[in-house]
């Protein structure tokens, strides 16, 4: 094993480092001689953390540290980890100078602090060895169990990841993270633990190095931490973030702080007595504790209100523990009758729970010298889960089931974090997952329902789309129209706390607009959405390219099977028929390799040169009747219908023109009137022409574009006059475009939107007829 080999030349060199007791053969340890120097403990935020340099945690602290809260805990097992991590990181040094082995003992020392289970424990001591030492995941399983090894390699980077960006790597990192969170949740406990532990040292880091961590810190890891419930912890990632990312922001803030904590010195102490004594009198026996807020969340407020320091009033917050669940609204009811309340300050998170699990009372009233007083009601369960979120739920506990096991029956927050795994590793690029990503993890939440009853939880700003996919997937890609709180609204409307809100769904719609994506607000709507329109959009390439594989297959009579496609599909590299058809249908295969495939004898007969031929475009395609006709033509609906289709980018076409399609790679079939002059580009690739119709459905009309060219008088309101024409003929005027040729006259090009041939002519004829007009002519595409 390599600990063998390295343990007999490095143990004597690490403990003479560290001062680490000797460990007997059972595993126990020798008492420390008396006069041994404890270590220097300092506090950050509420946490423990030790001062660097100074003498490193010894195993028996960490067993009592463990042993403190898990009577059971296996002295063993710990001590074993302790000496293999030591031994394994052997001289390695920080960027302090201090022993690497200092790092995993601090992140285990935190993860104590939460009162975590020895497999926890144990894998923080060894969450660097197998990328850092020479030790693998096979040594690890044999020495400490593979359940100690799956933690640690959930942990292991990737070393090696060759992506084209940073944010790819990030998000690379993150969705293995993520990954390995939804086997284990206690791999997210320990990534945290590190996380922070790496921030409270960064200061002997380069400074490009400081701020690419404390930026990924206040992205991703801080809002993860507080989805997760761990609020004590985001609190001091995200201090030690700001501190980094703007030092002299925080500078600014702290120095507010402390001037406005001496000017309201005995304020605190004031509340908290007073609040303790009117709760006494009623019954109540509570524990009352007052702090201010945290520099980094006044910094979030003044930028998001757009509010100097003097203007914030709600400095300072109360937090009132209490015996249990009735009393919390007993004690809100002494609140308010003992000072006046904001209003609209109140909230109720313990009838509606937030996703990561915390419950409390919040309101806000005006106390002792006008100031204004945030305040916190709760049990002392609540309280724990406010704290460490996730981690309160007793992971050493025996006999409940495994940890995940434990959270899926009592967590919501580990519920949102494997439905939002799920989602977010449906994206199809890193850059997507990580904006993803961060699009589940910042957003504060409103609370909405679904006619029946069902509370549905968004983010802040989010709307009736976000909602529609919150509740199924099929519902928002379905959704035509809504109702909110019983009136027809938009589904862009914005949701408010409480709102009611009915979707009304379509069977007709089949995808959402591609548009939508850009105003959801969730990355499942935004995911749902950008698959959706991807299905449709590939559903529509596969069936052009079955009509043009089907029409060539007619007009050359040989049959066409898809069972016969199926044997062929190696020589064409491709999976499946809809994949070859969705190639063909977006032009990077042509319908002539799919038959030879097929038919390796058959041969493509080739369309003579235009030039060779004398014939113009219009004696070579034929309008769909006639002794023309070609075989299989293929249908043309609109720009809405179940093809890829546009229209020729100088004209359109409308109904009733005679039409031809030119297959564009990648873009499906553009369509062209057959006397458009653009057409002689294609003279020299038939391969690309394809034959089509109109099939408009005359009970829902819809416009298609069309241009025309006029000249007109230069006069006042000679613009409004073609315009009332327009209008006046029901068309609707898409772009226009003006050019003074002369003093008296004004050229003018419009694209407008008509339903026909006949409509169009007809505004042509009306135009005419106005004196302002002198010339109008149709532009053909």
């Amino acid at each position: 094993m390599a600990t063998s080999r390295r343990q007999s030349r490095q143990m004597q060199a690490a403990n003479e480092t560290t001062a680490v007791p000797p460990v007997r053969v059972d595993g126990s340890v020798v008492p420390a001689a008396a006069g041994t120097t404890p270590v220097a403990d300092t506090t950050v935020a509420g946490k423990t953390t030790r001062a660097s340099r100074g003498r490193m945690m010894r195993q028996y602290d960490l067993v009592e540290r463990v042993r403190a809260y898990n009577p059971n805990t296996d002295e063993d097992l710990l001590n074993r980890a302790y000496v293999y991590a030591m031994v394994a990181h052997g001289e390695q040094t920080r960027a302090s100078g201090d022993p690497y082995f200092t790092h995993p003992l601090e992140v285990a020392a935190i993860l104590t602090d939460l009162k975590l289970d020895d497999a926890t424990i144990v894998a923080a001591l060894l969450h660097d060895t197998i990328e850092d030492t020479e030790a693998t995941r096979a040594e690890i399983d044999k020495l400490f169990g593979p359940d100690i090894g799956a933690l640690v390699e959930g942990l292991t980077k990737l070393k090696r990841l060759e992506l084209v960006s940073r944010e790819a790597k990030q998000a690379e990192n993150l969705r293995k993270l993520l990954l390995a969170i939804a086997d284990d949740v206690r791999v997210l406990l320990i990534k945290l633990a590190d996380r922070l532990h790496n921030m409270r040292t960064m200061e002997f880091m380069p400074p490009a190095s400081r701020r690419r961590i404390a930026d990924e810190t206040l992205d991703i890891y801080a809002p993860l931490a507080g989805r997760m419930g761990m609020q004590a912890m985001r609190e001091e990632l995200e201090e030690l973030s700001f501190k980094v990312l703007d030092p002299d922001a925080h500078l600014v803030v702290m120095q507010r702080l402390d001037t406005l904590t001496e000017r309201n010195r005995d304020l605190i102490g004031m509340i908290e007595s007073h609040l303790s004594t009117k709760l006494q009198k009623n019954g109540m026996k509570a524990r009352v504790s007052g702090r201010r807020k945290k520099p980094f969340s006044i910094w979030t407020k003044m930028k998001r209100k757009s509010v100097g320091f003097e203007q914030l009033s709600d400095i300072y917050g109360f937090r009132i523990v209490i015996d249990d669940l009735e009393s919390c609204y007993r004690a809100l009811g002494v609140v308010h009758t003992t000072w006046p309340v904001v209003p609209g300050r109140f909230k109720d998170y313990i009838s509606t729970p937030k996703q990561n699990d915390y419950r409390s009372l919040h309101t806000t009233v005006i106390g002792p010298g006008n100031q204004r007083v945030e305040l916190q009601i709760r049990t002392e369960e609540m309280n724990r889960i406010a704290e460490y979120g996730i981690a309160a739920h007793a992971f050493y506990k025996e006999g409940a089931g495994s940890p995940n096991e434990r959270l899926k029956r009592e967590s919501n927050a580990f519920a949102w974090l494997r439905h939002t795994i799920g989602i977010l590793s449906e994206s199809t690029n890193p850059e997507e997952f990580l904006e993803h990503t961060k699009l589940e993890l910042f957003h504060d939440q409103v609370f909405c329902f679904t006619p029946k009853g069902k509370l549905i939880a968004l983010p802040r700003a989010a709307n009736v789309i976000d909602f529609a996919y919150a509740v199924h997937t099929d519902v928002g890609n379905s959704a035509v129209g809504c109702k909110i709180n019983g009136k027809f609204a938009p589904l862009s409307s914005e949701l408010q706390n409480g709102d009611e809100v009915e979707v009304l769904t379509s069977k007709a719609q089949q995808a959402p607009p591609a548009a939508w994506e850009s105003l959801a607000i969730t990355g499942k709507a935004r995911a749902a959405i950008r698959r959706a329109t991807r299905t449709a959009m590939r559903d529509q390439y596969a069936s052009l390219g079955r009509r043009i594989v089907e029409r060539l297959f007619a007009r050359a009579k040989i049959e066409y099977a898809d069972d016969q496609l199926k044997g062929a599909l190696p020589r064409l590299a491709r999976s499946s028929i809809e994949e070859v058809m969705a190639s063909v249908g977006r032009g990077e295969l042509r319908a002539a390799d799919v038959a030879r495939a097929m038919y390796p004898d058959y041969k493509e007969e080739r369309v003579g040169r235009y030039a060779a031929n004398k014939k113009s475009t219009a004696d070579k395609v034929r309008s769909g009747d006639g002794a023309g006709k070609f075989l299989s033509v293929i249908s043309i609906g609109g720009v809405n219908a179940d093809l890829p289709v546009k229209f020729a980018p100088n004209g359109g076409a409308v109904p009733g023109d005679r039409i031809v399609g030119i297959v564009t790679p990648g873009e499906g079939i553009t369509i062209y009137p057959i006397q458009s002059p653009a057409l002689r580009e294609f003279e020299e690739e038939p391969e690309r022409w394809v034959d089509v119709k109109w099939d408009v459905d005359t009970s829902s009309p819809q416009r298609f574009p069309a241009r025309l060219f006029l000249q007109n008088v230069n006069e006042p309101g000679s613009l409004a006059q073609i315009a009332q024409v327009i209008a006046d003929h029901d068309g609707n005027i898409d772009n226009i475009s003006m050019h003074r040729r002369s003093p008296d006259f004004t050229e003018q090009t419009i694209d407008l939107g008509v339903y026909d041939l006949k409509h169009l002519s007809a505004i042509i004829a009306q135009l005419r007829a106005k004196a302002v007009v002198a010339k109008v002519e149709r532009v053909d595409g």
